[in-house]
């Protein structure tokens, strides 16, 4: 039997990650935690008012992650971050090592539209440009997969399982 993983659900806004993170927890039999719990105050505030975020801003906020993923290591658990960057999730992976990424996908018309019907949420339209410039995919030697989000939360998330499941188990 795999030992649980850390999985952590990233991409742009509005690809689901609120979405996707929980119902992909609750398959996998795991806890779920929010990235955006993460955020320190001041970062919410600059996001609310279209401003986005730079590295400095980003660093306590991947190390909670991290720390959150590393308490998981061996228990399993899913959260979200967006993780644009592969330094951010060379971050994360410094801290908890063993971690596995789903990389949400879509084409920007859908996730545009997604966001703008979406309530509740600090991240405004308007900055979704400057994620999609940040974007860093993920490269061959990150453990993750890409899933795309167009389809119902189900299908995304029946797409998501079927991914990890066919990762290879890491060597003990």
């Amino acid at each position: 039997m795999r030992t649980p993983q850390v999985v952590v659900v990233m991409g742009v806004a509005g690809t689901g990650k609120t979405t996707i993170g929980p119902l992909l927890a609750a398959r996998l039999g795991v806890p779920y935690a929010e990235g955006d719990d993460f955020h320190p105050q001041a970062n919410i505030d600059k996001m609310s008012a279209g401003i986005p975020l730079e590295d400095a801003d980003r660093w306590p906020w991947l190390e909670a992650i991290g720390h959150w993923a590393h308490q998981r290591a061996g228990l399993g658990g899913v959260v979200s971050s967006s993780a644009l960057k592969r330094s951010y999730r060379d971050r994360l992976r410094s801290v908890a090592p063993g971690i596995v990424f789903v990389h949400l996908t879509g084409d920007r018309k859908l996730i545009e539209d997604r966001m703008t019907h979406r309530q509740g949420h600090f991240m405004p339209t308007a900055l979704l440009d400057s994620q999609f410039a940040t974007l860093q995919p993920l490269e061959p030697d990150e453990r993750g997969v890409a899933v795309d989000v167009s389809g119902g939360p189900q299908e995304i998330t029946d797409r998501a399982v079927k991914a990890l499941d066919a990762l290879p188990d890491i060597p003990a």
